[in-house]
């Protein structure tokens, strides 16, 4: 099915160039209509709000209408390139995918890497966005003759991997297509569901996924050439060279084995005191071993989460967790791969043809967090039971935090008595069974069985069940926590449960604001110093709030440029974005400009939430995460801390109502709101 488009202009080729690092528009997709049309972006947007996430919640705010259901028409996605994305600057490949969540019932969204950032941006646009749903399943396919809308009816009910090598089939005359899809999960409206790039590379969380599928997009197919100029280019050129040469010194000794990394957990724990190491020796743990540095050290700290984050390191003990030595995983590693623009390279592809049986040959090496989740969260010790549940969720799309903690809650109401085997249709979910681990992820994916149940998460499943669930349900504001526990550090509980997306732990953390060295260029950002006292951090004092807000911001910043989470732990003292930003765009703003602009998006996204009718304070987490009760035994026995005043904390730092958490009049006058034509919250 091919369609003419409206308000559409193709551009001569290679006559206009991106001088600015941004493309000045993007394409508004109208599914129920299949029609096209261009939208002009002023300049002022961008200097207000960058693009990626920034230019996803201007867009969402203006276009979305207020209360719209998230799995209705209504709802809109985008998938935006960074700011940043193809101006010659490293670690700026990220791509975002932005929605009204069908999870959070609030502002949506997932960050991914891969190849398909630049190619939005050779295609002509900052960002492609849909409205709408089609009758039937149809992908949007663009080159540099425009954007076309193709059937898609023999693809759908088809996997991601599957997808793809179809869809390259089908338009084989192109050597080189970005492809981002859905699985089946996406299509059953699975409300944990992502959208799937480059063979199982997942943008996993907020539910995007389930809004693609409730609009019968199964694909976005992209293929353009056009170029992509800064206006500084020789000065991103050098920028690059220095930060790439540190990257390239930074190795750990040849004698370093996964042997070493529960040694390191265990001395980083030792001490209360801060001591703020050099970001790069996280780059070279990220280089030989990418995120499964964390599979064996964040045990013996207490990071990792147990038994539903009720247990500790005491009930999966080193005999279990060393099984997930990341030298073992390492051992199925063929290759080593890098996203766009990357100088790390911390993914990998695993063989996995034994471990599985012959099903399915090859995987993306399983992060960190997929490895927490379906490992000591469900005192599950087989690491071959992890390989074939990450191909599992990568082919059928579905978020592996969120689907781990869901299994996770199940077996906590089977081991309380609260579900019995004739409710769970046989299944035997008592922890650690790896049989039926594998069973509950591939009905969660088809939606049939007991995975019915779970298909939607551990609020919705709690529901489903109707039993009194909400003191182990592990969410915030319907979102399920990444695999890192607040009870360590705190900080982090303040993002999961004030970010505008809650329940993440790409947002911010004290362990990360120690590693930024943030300080070094924003003028109010608190030192670390040596020796500092972190039992601080567990009281809601102004320090707390300048580190949770400085986290918040840069986050934002870094999220509007398409940049790595991985550079900015690995220091903005080498990381140099804010200099990237000028080169590439021509303005002349320092650090505490940028960190304003962060603060003006992060601003925006809660805007929206509070638009929609959500009350900020019910995304708080559950408390068993800010240990109420505590814990008993393990490293974190006996951490608490109080999650109400430190949100009231965040909120005041912030400029949002203490007690509330909406974003005062004030504030939205010192951001200039009204300056940019945005009807914002009504105060009154």
């Amino acid at each position: 099915m091919e369609t003419s488009s409206v308000s559409f202009s193709l551009w001569p080729e290679d006559k206009r160039l991106i001088l600015k690092g941004y493309c000045g528009k993007i394409l508004m997709v109208d599914l129920t209509k299949s029609t096209f049309e261009e939208i002009e972006i002023p300049d002022a947007i961008y200097e207000n709000f960058l693009s990626g996430v920034g230019l996803g919640a201007y867009i969402l705010y203006k276009y979305i209408p207020k209360n719209a259901a998230p799995l209705g028409p209504d709802n809109i996605l985008g998938f935006i390139s960074g700011l940043l994305t193809g101006t010659g600057s490293f670690m700026t490949g990220r791509w975002m995918v932005v929605t009204k969540s069908p999870l959070t019932g609030g502002f949506g969204d997932a960050n991914c890497g891969g190849n398909l950032s630049p190619s939005i941006k050779h295609c002509g646009y900052d960002g492609i966005f849909f409205k709408g749903k089609s009758k039937n399943p149809v992908f949007l396919f663009i080159d540099n003759k425009g954007p076309q809308l193709i059937d898609a009816s023999k693809l759908w009910g088809q996997d991601t991997v599957d997808t793809e090598e179809q869809i390259r089939t089908m338009i084989p005359h192109k050597k080189s297509l970005s492809i981002a899809t859905i699985g089946m999960a996406g299509e059953n409206q699975s409300l944990i569901s992502g959208i799937s790039h480059d063979g199982g590379r997942m943008a996993a969380r907020s539910g995007v996924g389930a809004v693609m599928g409730s609009k019968n997009l199964k694909a976005l197919v992209l293929c353009g050439s056009r170029l992509i100029k800064s206006q500084n280019p020789e000065v991103i050129k050098t920028i690059s060279q220095a930060y790439a040469k540190k990257v390239k010194a930074s190795n750990l000794p040849g004698m370093a084995t996964g042997a070493f990394l529960p040694i390191m957990g265990k001395s980083m724990v030792a001490t209360d005191k801060a001591i703020p190491l050099d970001g790069m020796m996280s780059t070279a743990i990220m280089k030989k071993w990418g995120t499964g540095f964390g599979n064996t050290m964040n045990m013996p700290m207490g990071d990792s989460p147990v038994k539903n984050w009720k247990g500790s390191v005491l009930d999966f003990p080193f005999s279990k967790y060393r099984n997930m030595n990341p030298d073992r995983v390492q051992k199925h590693e063929i290759k080593k791969y890098h996203c766009y623009s990357c100088v790390i390279g911390c993914g990998g592809i695993c063989d996995i043809d034994k471990v599985t049986n012959g099903r399915f040959p090859l995987t993306h090496k399983p992060e960190y967090e997929t490895v927490a989740a379906f490992g000591a969260l469900l005192l599950n010790k087989d690491l071959d039971t992890i390989f074939l549940v990450n191909e599992l969720l990568n082919r059928g799309g579905m978020d592996s935090i969120s689907a781990g903690n869901t299994i996770a809650f199940a077996m906590e109401c089977y081991e309380k008595g609260w579900l019995s085997q004739t409710a769970t249709g046989g299944l035997d979910l008592t922890w650690g069974n790896a049989q039926t681990i594998i069973t509950l992820v591939e009905q969660m994916i088809a939606g049939t069985g007991f995975g019915a149940v779970l298909q939607h998460g551990v609020k919705k499943a709690s529901e489903i069940l109707g039993i009194a669930t909400d003191s182990f349900a592990i969410h915030a504001g319907g979102q399920e926590p990444g695999m890192h526990d607040p009870r360590l550090d705190p900080i982090l509980g303040i993002h999961y449960s004030c970010d505008p997306t809650p329940g993440r732990h790409t947002i911010g953390a004290g362990s990360y604001y120690t590693y930024m060295r943030l300080w070094e260029s924003v003028t109010w950002a608190p030192k670390v110093k040596l020796g500092e006292d972190k039992k601080e951090e567990y009281e809601a004092s102004s320090q707390v709030g300048l580190k949770s807000m400085a986290n918040a911001c840069i986050k934002q910043v870094l999220d509007g440029s398409g940049g790595c989470l991985f550079g900015m732990i690995g220091g903005l003292n080498h990381f140099k974005i804010f200099d990237y930003l000028n080169a590439a765009t021509g303005w002349d703003k320092t650090a505490d400009d940028y960190m304003s602009i962060g603060l003006r998006m992060q601003t925006l996204r809660q805007c929206f939430n509070v638009r929609e009718g959500i009350n900020p304070r019910d995304f708080k987490m559950n408390d068993r995460l800010s240990g109420f009760p505590p814990l008993t035994k393990g490293p974190l026995r006996g951490k608490s801390f109080s999650m109400k005043d430190m949100m009231s904390i965040h909120y005041q730092f912030m400029g949002w109502d203490r007690n509330t958490g909406i974003p005062t009049k004030q504030l939205l006058e010192e951001l200039g709101f009204c300056d940019l034509d945005m009807e914002v919250i009504n105060h009154g």
